[in-house]
């Protein structure tokens, strides 16, 4: 993940654990599909990186690296964490 962190400027990152803690939320709806869970987190992402920067192709840029960042993060330590327990 610290390849994708070297492309994310500093005003951008604030999105990550932003849409890290919306798609906990978004998974913790009972009726709200799981494969939705990366689409809307793109969408939101992109938003706020063009809220934050304005409306440039480099704003929706930085809203697609956070919105990998964060849903990469997120399954980096699920797989971990649930790996570790199983894999003994």
């Amino acid at each position: 993940m610290e390849d994708i962190m070297n492309y994310i400027i500093d005003q951008a990152l604030i999105l990550i654990p932003v849409l890290i803690i919306i798609g906990q939320m978004l998974k913790s709806i009972p009726k709200y599909p799981d494969w939705a869970i990366p689409w809307a987190l793109l969408v939101l992402g992109t938003g706020g990186a063009l809220a934050l920067m304005g409306l440039t192709v480099d704003a929706a840029i930085q809203g697609i690296l956070v919105t990998g960042a964060a849903v990469y993060g997120n399954q980096l330590w699920k797989q971990t964490t649930a790996n570790r327990l199983t894999d003994k």
